[in-house]
């Protein structure tokens, strides 16, 4: 059996290409979780993203509500049915319901902490929020599985782009 620092025992999915560990408490979400981490390879760089990740706290999210506002206007003004009013950034994260996985990979220089959410202003795309190396929020937007813009849009220069808008 694997150990990673930081998650304990993990269990190895060959098929699915990753080792996943049992569920614990993010001080982030305020919740357990699993956690996913692909391309293992016992890396310093896995082990710190993990505990930077590991010790944040509310705060990181609060601080991303700017990007993560600026994604449920984009939403609100493009579709109609949306069915739930947010006056502001400070209101955002009432509307948001964290999953119970968490993603760990590395590409290029960085390994990066993904977390799938529930939002109730898009169900069907949800929100995806990225932490490069673990420690704050790089990426804001439907969940689409990249951990950059750069990378979901296959355009350099988004590289450091939080919240790509669609308008």
């Amino acid at each position: 059996m694997t150990e990673i620092p930081g998650l304990g025992p993990v269990v190895e999915d060959a098929a699915a290409g990753w080792f996943e560990s049992s569920p614990i408490l993010v001080p982030l979400l305020g919740q357990e979780a699993r956690f996913l981490v692909e391309g293992y390879d016992a890396g310093p760089d896995f082990h710190a993203a993990i505990r930077t990740f590991l010790a944040l706290d509310r705060s990181a999210l609060v601080a991303a509500t700017p990007h993560i506002y600026a994604y449920y206007r984009d939403i609100t003004e493009l579709v109609d049915f949306v069915d739930v009013d947010i006056a502001g950034p400070d209101q955002v994260l009432d509307h948001i319901q964290p999953g119970y996985e968490i993603t760990v990979s590395r590409e290029a220089d960085h390994v990066y902490v993904s977390l799938e959410c529930n939002c109730d202003w898009e169900p069907e795309h949800g929100l995806q929020l990225v932490f490069r190396d673990g420690a704050e929020i790089t990426k804001v937007s439907p969940y689409d599985g990249h951990v950059t813009n750069a990378a979901a849009y296959g355009d350099p220069a988004l590289e450091g782009i939080i919240y790509r808008s669609f308008r």
